[in-house]
């Protein structure tokens, strides 16, 4: 299993997890023959709090857990194989709405907009591009690495909704990961049937934007009223509302490297005028050209710690025209050029 570090900067201000989500490893670990009251002690987390399923945890344990468990197992693909499986009330309120939608693209919105009532510091995203509509995931703790197992099972459950919801017979037409390509793809080939890249800026699965838009059923507006009501307390919950830079940056994380993010158009997405969208970014002192630049800082740092990213790739997910674009604003930021940066270990050229 890839253990490849992340650059860690101090790890952010603790974000949870719904206990609800660890469940389905836990039931079918039980049958594994691994010890799971050492794998739990492991990682601090109290068997008791199971009979909660609204009960926290911290993010980074389950996360950790995951990683631990595929390797208790000895299965590089639990988390995808685990998602594979994954029933719509496995997850709750939010996979009864994603069942009850009448098309995959509001199911994949819905889903992406209430990703946080289970869990904390994730982006979550739908957008639409060339003829395919794009959905993405990732977690925004860079700190928390490796993270293979916690992408894999969320990628898988999300391609598995989509057929048990909709057509059981419908693929992505790529799907995305942002940890590098394992020794062995085989089995994720089998449960995506569909290319798969690594390596990226986010995790990713990109559907035929017609196939997402087709109508499969007339949904119940009070059942979905009183199913978002729900989920918006549970969100109020877990996190207060966000100041407008966090909005910002979700936005920066969602689009950049899609299409031009630009301070016009943040404020065009925020529903807010240009002038406005700088005042208040400059109350919190902030402005879009410092958060652009912290999260290009974080993404490529992040990405040239992998051996197998090429610097052309790197400059295409921070949204630059070419690789001597991204090479300089590089340069400025660290005094170094992105070869330079890389693990003298693993260094490579940007030809490779």
């Amino acid at each position: 299993m890839s253990k490849v570090p992340m650059p860690v900067h101090g790890r952010q201000s603790v974000t949870y997890i719904r206990v609800a989500a660890l469940t389905p490893f836990i039931e079918y670990l039980q049958g594994t023959g691994v010890s799971l009251t050492a794998l739990l002690e492991r990682h601090a987390i109290a068997s008791a709090q199971f009979g909660d399923p609204y009960a926290l945890i911290p993010l980074h344990h389950f996360v950790e857990f995951l990683e631990d468990a595929a390797a208790a197992t000895d299965d590089e693909a639990f988390g995808a194989k685990l998602g594979a499986h994954l029933k719509p009330a496995d997850i709750g309120p939010m996979g009864i709405l994603f069942s009850v939608s009448p098309t995959i693209h509001i199911a994949l919105q819905r889903i992406a907009r209430l990703a946080n009532s289970l869990q904390g510091a994730t982006i979550s995203g739908v957008m639409e591009e060339d003829g395919t509509l794009i959905w993405s995931y990732a977690l925004t703790d860079r700190s928390i690495w490796p993270r293979r197992q916690d992408a894999e099972y969320s990628m898988a459950a999300t391609c598995e909704l989509v057929r048990s919801c909709f057509r059981a017979n419908i693929n992505p037409l790529e799907v995305h990961f942002e940890h590098e390509r394992p020794a062995k793809i085989e089995p994720l080939k089998r449960i995506f049937r569909a290319p798969l890249l690594f390596s990226q800026s986010s995790n990713r699965l990109i559907y035929d934007a017609e196939e997402t838009d087709r109508v499969y059923r007339t949904e119940d507006k009070f059942l979905i009223a009183t199913l978002e009501r729900h989920l918006a307390d549970l969100i109020s919950e877990m996190k207060p509302d966000d100041a407008l830079s966090d909005k910002v940056t979700f936005l920066i994380q969602l689009y950049l490297g899609r299409r031009p993010v630009t301070t016009t158009f943040l404020a065009q997405e925020l529903g807010m005028s240009l002038r406005t969208l700088q005042r208040r970014l400059d109350d919190e002192g902030t402005s879009v050209r410092a958060l652009m630049r912290r999260h290009r800082e974080e993404l490529a740092a992040g990405l040239l710690e992998r051996p197998d990213t090429r610097a052309a790739n790197v400059a295409l997910a921070l949204g630059y025209a070419d690789g001597a674009a991204f090479s300089r604003a590089f340069k400025d930021w660290t005094g170094k050029s992105p070869r330079d940066a890389r693990p003298r270990r693993r260094q490579r050229s940007a030809e490779d």
